[in-house]
């Protein structure tokens, strides 16, 4: 075997460690390690592997964890939260939540936020023994002090499943746990040498080891992981009682190696998480390091047949069990079979190891020898004393029995224990009613004896971790200390007192006749000491000190230690002398020395003589049997009974009184509440009455201001609304204005543009006039130009004709005289010809020129008519604009006077007539358009008729017969007159057709134009009225507002 620790003087135990230390990361053979942090404290538990890796959890022994780093090593965390001991950690696989467990509770830790998620209570009968998360899965597994092992779902917390719980057999009792890597195999293990393996996935027990007769109770189990097992550990390290780690092969049930001895004991041990070491802590104190591969090399033959396999068959059936013993070789599991094979087991040594201090009494410490070892020290060490008395008192841990007695609940007598024992602890207090509880189901007369809390609370205090230790050493010190205590009851133990009086009187006769003189008697300087097991008087270390002696000797040094303590006390004694004093001293702490005192009790027990010496009455010592406890019945039951039944009756009456008066107390409370409310809801009435009153008045108040402020609201009201009507009625007068003026401009503008129509008018006429003159003075001179050729050539033609005549009356009167005659006639008939061709001549050429002057005068004419007919255009436009203008003035006068209707209803009528006459005024303007129309017609047909007629004159003209020249040559002067006189005023009867009067067209151009004026002035009238309507409506309006 190969260890690479040596031994420490410094202890590494988990129940005393003060400081937490780690092995330098080198490599181990360094032989270092390094002091992470001090506590301060015991440290409970410890856990590793959190999600950030330098930081680890610390239990300590004030209940709380602390959360380090080991790097920086400050403090990450502090939680709190348990009432007990933390007696381990789990954390989960992914290194966010972690598990503690104490005895009453377990509470799932977030490692995040560092905040308890969850919690778990228990009865107080059934404490937790471990909770674990289950590796790669979210599942919890919690072990109770049952044996019932329960799975939970950790985010939900719903239960999966229960493991069943093997009836058959002694019950296990499990307090170690291991499982796989791959959480399929759970092993557990207890106060047996027996070990469970469960597979977890069908919730079964498939497998039972049990171990060899030395081991008695399994202290520690660990897989030993593999890396090429896929995490399915086959290899189960297993701590014995007796220091031995055994590592078996769970398969082939063969043991491979084990670790420690019976002389260097192994105290607790770890794995490594990759199976490579492990590291043990020795009872001396001692880490060892041990390397697995080392270890398994040094196996070079099988070892003795230690393991036994007890498998069940495939029905499950836990009765029928076939057991094998494996030797040499290590075969497979035979199948189960309903028979039973004798099985052989090697003898082995009777070994005392740490297991015989757990169950049994071992022989090496017997009573001489602690006796001897009390005498020279005067007390048990602290760290054992607690074992040594189990020890000496041989408790036999009936855990079944315990359990009947607590699971029958708190007992009738107890119920109101905190009234009458207040304890600041609840813990203590829940500790003291369950074993007071426990011993009054287990016989009646403890539920009866009102001293039996003091006999208990020194117990409860020393052993409130352990309730069972706690209840067994109370019961074995009723019956073997507090012998005949019950039988004078409910009195107190005369007898037993008249023991320690007569020892007191051969002892101390004067200390005796002192109390007889002041009337003190034993019930009152002894029964004080024993009902209270001195606890009153002595301090906890002398309180140790003395029963350390007390459970090394007989049950009578009691009774000595008591009359030890009133002699060792005899001085302040002898100076009481009132009882009260008396009383006082046997209730209260004294300056005593323990030592002396005990000195005292030895002497007494030796000295005495056996007549008057308390073992003679009293029985040895005898421990509490196994299995059941024994019957206590060493007191009078018909008393018990009686007093029970008459507690019982009283208790019923008490009850009952109690409910009658709580009945009554409920009346009267609810009478006195009634009369309560009553006052409270007159009281509330008269506050609401004065407060409505109050109300009413603010109400009141409230209104008048109100209505100030709504008269002040409407005075500004009525100021703005003048304000805003004498605005708007500005902005109308303003407008009204704008629009006079607008009007008054158009009006002008109109007025101009006529008066420049007519100068313009006037002007064009003047030069119509002008043109028409000047175009008849050409005319007279064309025609005097042309009478002028003509008189010329009429000359010349009357000069040749008279030059032919003349030729020809020469000729004549050559020729004979009867030719003369008709050419004279021929000569006449040529020249009339001839003149009458140049009349025809003439007047085809003045029907030309007065054809064209009548064209160009019915031009002008037309063109006169165009442009009057656009003037009249014109002013039909400026009229439709106006009647616009003027209905949009009556469309806003209409919305003054809706928004003002009820002040001017009045000026309704006076309204209508003015619309009355707007529209008598328009069909007249209508009517008048018509006939101007209808006159425009009538003369456009006059014109076409006066052309027609011309056209056919003129045609009649050309159709006439032309005039005889004759008449031209005679009449010559006359016609050149008639010619010169031709003017356009011409009305001759010649000239009918052609006549046009000038003067006609100008009359009718200036009758129109009146007319059109006259209009004009009509219109501006109107808007005038309408003005002076519209400024008297808007004063009778503001009138009416002031």
């Amino acid at each position: 075997m190969k260890f690479l620790k040596k031994n420490k003087k410094k202890t590494y135990k988990e129940e005393k460690m003060l400081s937490i230390s780690t092995f330098n990361p080198h490599p181990l053979y360094l032989n270092r390690f390094k002091l992470l942090q001090k506590t301060g404290q015991a440290v409970t538990a410890l856990a590793f592997n959190l999600r950030r890796t330098t930081e680890y959890l610390v239990a300590l022994s004030d209940y709380s964890i602390k959360c380090f780093d080991k790097d920086t090593k400050q403090l990450v965390s502090w939680m709190r939260g348990h009432e007990g001991a933390v007696s381990s950690l789990s954390v989960h696989s992914s290194g966010r939540y972690a598990i503690s467990t104490s005895f009453d509770t377990a509470q799932l830790w977030d490692l995040d936020t560092f905040q308890r998620r969850r919690k778990l209570n228990v009865r107080q009968s059934v404490g937790i023994q471990k909770v674990i998360f289950l590796p790669l899965s979210n599942t919890i597994l919690s072990c109770f002090t049952d044996d019932s092992i329960f799975a939970w779902e950790s985010d939900s917390l719903f239960c999966k499943y229960q493991l069943p719980v093997p009836q058959d057999g002694p019950r296990m009792h499990y307090k170690a746990f291991a499982v796989t890597q791959d959480g399929k195999t759970l092993a557990a293990g207890g106060r047996s040498n027996l070990i469970h393996l469960w597979c977890l996935e069908s919730q079964q027990l498939f497998r039972v080891l049990q171990m060899p007769p030395q081991v008695r109770t399994v202290r520690h189990l660990d897989f030993l992981p593999d890396s090429f097992d896929g995490g399915s550990s086959q290899i189960l390290g297993v701590l014995s009682q007796d220091g031995i780690m055994r590592f078996i092969n769970i398969q082939t049930c063969k043991q491979l190696f084990d670790v420690g001895s019976q002389d260097d004991a192994i105290s607790s041990a770890a794995v490594c998480p990759k199976g490579r070491h492990i590291v043990a802590i020795m009872d001396n104190g001692a880490l060892r390091i041990y390397n697995v591969q080392s270890l398994t090399q040094e196996i070079n033959k099988p070892p003795q047949p230690l393991v036994k396999v007890v498998t069940t068959d495939k029905r499950g059936d836990s009765s029928c069990l076939k057991m094998k013993v494996h030797t040499g070789a290590v075969p497979r599991p035979a199948r189960a079979s309903g028979r039973r094979i004798q099985t052989k087991r090697l003898p082995s040594t009777t070994v005392s190891t740490l297991e015989d201090k757990e169950n049994d009494v071992p022989d090496a410490l017997s009573k001489k020898r602690l006796r001897t070892l009390l005498k020279a020290f005067g007390e048990y060490p602290e760290k054992y004393r607690m074992f040594i008395w189990r020890s000496l008192l041989r408790l036999p841990e009936n855990h079944a029995a315990y359990n009947s007695l607590t699971n029958k609940g708190v007992h009738s007598a107890f119920l109101c224990l905190q009234e009458r024992y207040p304890i600041k602890s609840h813990r203590l207090q829940r500790g003291l009613q369950r074993v007071l509880s426990a011993l009054a189901h287990w016989s009646s007369i403890f539920g009866e004896a009102e001293y039996l809390p003091l006999v208990a609370f020194p117990f409860v205090k020393l052993f409130q971790n352990n309730p069972l230790i706690c209840f067994e050493v109370v019961a074995t010190v009723i019956v073997n200390w507090c012998q005949h205590w019950f039988e004078y009851f409910p009195n107190p133990p005369l007898n037993v007192l008249s023991m320690v009086e007569n020892v007191l009187a051969h002892h101390d006769k004067k200390l005796l006749q002192h109390f007889v003189n002041c009337g003190v008697t034993s019930q009152l300087y002894a029964w004080p000491l024993l009902e209270t097991l001195f606890s009153e008087v002595l301090t906890r270390e002398e309180w140790l000190k003395l029963f350390d002696n007390v459970f090394s000797y007989h049950p009578s040094f009691l009774l000595m230690a008591a009359v030890a303590y009133v002699t060792c006390c005899r001085a302040p004694l002898l100076l009481c002398t009132q009882r009260e004093d008396f009383e006082y001293f046997f209730h209260h702490r004294n300056n005593l020395d323990i030592s002396a005192m005990l000195k005292e009790a030895h002497r007494l027990m030796e000295t005495t003589p056996p007549d008057l010496h308390p073992n003679s009455m009293l029985s040895d010592f005898e421990p509490l049997t196994h299995g059941q406890y024994p019957i206590f019945n060493k007191y009078p039951t018909f008393i018990v009974e009686y007093q029970s039944q008459e507690r019982e009756r009283i208790r019923q009456q008490e009850l009952e009184y109690l409910r009658e008066r709580q009945v009554l107390q409920d009346m009267r409370a609810e009478r006195v509440r009634q009369q309560a409310e009553d006052e409270a809801w007159y009281t509330q009435q008269e506050l609401l009455q004065q407060a409505e009153e109050q109300r009413r008045r603010i109400l009141q108040q409230e209104e008048n201001k109100l209505t100030e402020q709504r008269t002040r609201l409407a005075a500004m009201k009525r100021e703005l609304k003048v304000k805003e009507l004498t605005l708007l009625d500005a902005a109308r007068r303003r407008f009204l204005k704008h629009q006079q003026d607008q009007r008054r401009i158009e009006l002008n503008r109109l007025a101009d543009q006529i008066q420049r129509k007519t100068t313009l008018r006037e002007q064009e006429m003047a030069a119509a006039v002008q043109h028409v003159e000047v175009r008849q003075m050409e005319l007279d001179a064309q025609r005097r130009l042309f009478e002028q050729q003509l008189e010329k050539e009429q000359e010349r033609v009357s000069q040749e004709v008279r030059a032919e005549v003349d030729t020809w009356q020469r000729k004549a009167e050559a020729e004979s005289s009867t030719f003369q005659t008709l050419l004279q006639t021929e000569s006449d008939l040529s020249q009339e010809t001839k003149r009458v061709v140049e009349e025809s001549l003439a007047e085809a050429g003045q029907q030309e020129v007065d054809a064209d002057w009548q064209r160009e005068v019915i031009g002008r004419l037309e063109e006169a008519d165009e442009e009057q007919e656009r003037r009249r255009q014109r002013l039909a436009e400026l009229s439709r604009e106006t009647r616009e203008k003027e209905e949009q003035l009556v469309q806003l006068m209409v919305e003054v006077q809706g928004k003002h209707w009820d002040d001017v209803v009045a000026k309704r009528g006076q309204l209508e007539e003015e619309k009355c006459t707007a529209a008598a005024a328009e069909a007249q303007r209508r009517l008048h358009h018509s006939q101007h129309a209808d006159e425009i017609i009538q003369h456009q047909e006059r014109l076409r008729r006066s052309q027609e007629e011309s056209d056919s004159h003129i045609k009649e003209k050309k159709l006439s017969p032309p005039c005889s020249t004759r008449a031209l040559l005679h009449k010559p002067i006359s016609t050149q007159a008639e010619t010169t006189s031709i003017c356009l005023n011409n009305r001759s009867s010649s000239d009918t057709s052609t006549c046009f009067s000038l003067d006609r067209g100008r009359d009718k151009l200036d009758r129109e134009e009146r007319e059109l004026l006259q209009e004009v002035r009509e219109l501006r009238q109107k808007l005038t009225a309408r003005r002076r309507a519209a400024d008297w409506t808007s004063q009778s309006v503001s009138s009416q507002q002031s």
